[in-house]
């Protein structure tokens, strides 16, 4: 009964918002990301059910992996925690992600509306937390994918000064090692996180923004 309580407070607290234009500007996102990439995760973070956190993630791959474009939000607190480098699937694309799949094996990113596993795990990339996907044919197998948020080395601008772009992943979104388990602890359990890209089909076809 708590959790439905608050799953509905922070849903009303989304929708109630005097507008998503303010909650914008009260994060100061305006060079950071763009109003599009944010209406769309805050439309589709008020649909999602169920939802105890006051946190929302957006990862914003329509930007090239050479710029900050993890987001951790305090829509609450109207804080921006977290922005920083996240990399994305080797096959997705070099420098910009390009291609996403929710096919097994492809290697590639997947976009869309997830939540978070209710507790991290060390696994083959360290300190790891799962995601599930909410969509179908966009991102239904990434929990069976494990397609986890971790930290990684070649997530950092060190490592953009000396290869020209960011590392990239088996379709994992890793960030850098030194922010990935205060990231991780904040984010686990049912927190809401939205992977954007440039993709006329998923733009289209989400029921999240749609």
């Amino acid at each position: 009964m708590k959790q439905k309580l608050i799953a509905l407070f922070f849903i009303f607290y989304i929708t109630s918002l005097a507008s998503t234009s303010s909650l914008y500007k009260s994060l100061k996102l305006k060079d950071k990301m763009t109003y599009d990439v944010f209406k769309n995760a805050v439309k589709g973070a008020s649909k999602i059910k169920g939802i105890k956190s006051q946190y929302l993630t957006v990862i914003d791959f329509t930007k090239p992996s050479t710029e900050p474009r993890f987001f951790v939000m305090d829509l609450k607190k109207k804080k921006l925690l977290y922005y920083t480098y996240v990399s994305h699937g080797k096959n997705s694309g070099k420098v910009l992600a390009t291609k996403f799949s929710n096919t097994p094996n492809s290697f590639q990113s997947s976009l869309g509306f997830f939540v978070t596993d209710t507790q991290p795990y060390f696994g083959n990339f360290g300190y790891s937390l799962r995601l599930k996907g909410l969509e179908n044919r966009f991102n239904s197998n990434a929990y069976d994918r494990a397609i986890v948020i971790h930290g990684a080395d070649y997530a950092s601008k060190t490592y953009i000064d000396q290869m020209g772009f960011l590392g990239r992943t088996l379709g994992c979104p890793a960030i850098p090692t030194e922010l990935s388990k205060e990231v991780i602890d904040l984010l686990s359990d049912n927190s809401i996180v939205f992977i954007a890209g440039n993709d006329n089909k998923y733009l289209k076809e989400s029921r999240f923004i749609n």
